[in-house]
């Protein structure tokens, strides 16, 4: 199934356009199943993370400082320069905020090794990397959006999603590494759990898009306009993923884990914070699952053409 991820996920997503199509009314039904189908991906996702290479990221200075300048600097200006030219629907601008603003932590890590990327660098700094968009996506949110961000999310819906699909998963994660670390019964519990991350995260992509898609009305061409945006993203963040490594004298495995982190984003785990607005925000949470299906087929290209933009030496 990791071999052939990408043709799943893109399989799922099209299942999913297909029923909300051809069953619309199926689609309260199926939403009611996103929240469980969400909080078990997320949970496999964040045993991936893992809490005890936290102290270790942070020892590897020149890295996370790469790591941090990249996702939190640079990806906030190349959003910047394009959130103008974006749909003017807020609902679409808030999606694509909500998805760009936040670098992966969990397949990233795959498809940096397989272009010959420092995967164990950049599995060390997911946990910080983790913790700091959390606590920098509110901020960030502001900047955009001013004031009228209030107007939009309601605190309730938004922090219980926040705790019960974020918080929750990850803390019985990180408990389970923690028994995993220490029996062997945790450690085929945590072994057996991680090899559901592809069939959890199909049926993640084709349950929220099925159960979305029947919402979207009119705004559907608002939804396809974005995509040449998120490819746009893909484009631009090789080449200021290589400067930033470049800037910081990595080397060239460093320096490939730099380029994906920076390109990689984060739709699953902020999928539930989209899922939490209003009704009329609905086209939001198509907005952030339309990312993946451009970041799949971009992450194709990337492990071809990154060793090529950063070689050996």
């Amino acid at each position: 199934m990791d071999d052939h991820q990408v043709v799943i996920y893109l399989a799922a997503m099209a299942a999913g356009g297909l029923l909300g199509r051809l069953a619309p009314a199926a689609g309260p039904g199926l939403e009611h199943a996103v929240n469980p189908v969400l909080g078990a991906l997320l949970f496999v996702t964040f045993l991936q993370v893992p809490a005890a290479e936290l102290l270790r990221s942070l020892r590897d200075g020149r890295f996370l400082a790469a790591a941090l300048v990249v996702n939190f600097v640079v990806v906030p200006l190349v959003v910047a320069a394009m959130f103008t030219f974006l749909p003017a629907d807020q609902a679409v601008r808030l999606g694509v905020l909500l998805v760009l603003l936040c670098p992966c932590v969990d397949y990233v890590i795959v498809f940096c090794g397989l272009a010959g990327g420092s995967g164990r660098r950049l599995l060390a700094a997911t946990p910080l990397l983790l913790v700091a968009q959390m606590l920098l996506l509110p901020g960030f949110l502001y900047v955009f959006t001013g004031s009228g961000l209030a107007d939009v999310v309601e605190p309730g819906p938004f922090l219980e999603a926040f705790l019960v699909l974020i918080v929750v998963p990850l803390a019985v994660a990180w408990a389970l590494q923690a028994w995993a670390s220490r029996r062997t019964a945790g450690r085929r519990v945590s072994d057996a759990a991680t090899t559901a991350m592809v069939p959890l995260m199909a049926a993640t992509l084709l349950t929220v898009v099925a159960s979305q898609i029947p919402k979207l009305g009119d705004s559907l061409a608002d939804v396809v306009a974005v995509l040449p945006f998120y490819a746009a993203f893909l484009v631009v963040m090789a080449f200021a993923g290589k400067a930033v490594a470049r800037l910081f004298r990595l080397g060239t495995g460093a320096a490939r884990a730099i380029v994906f982190t920076g390109a990689t984003r984060n739709s699953l785990v902020v999928l539930p914070l989209a899922l939490a607005l209003p009704d009329t925000f609905a086209v939001a949470a198509v907005v952030v699952v339309s990312q993946t299906l451009v970041e799949v087929l971009g992450m194709v290209a990337y492990v071809r053409l990154v060793p090529r933009l950063l070689p050996a030496g």
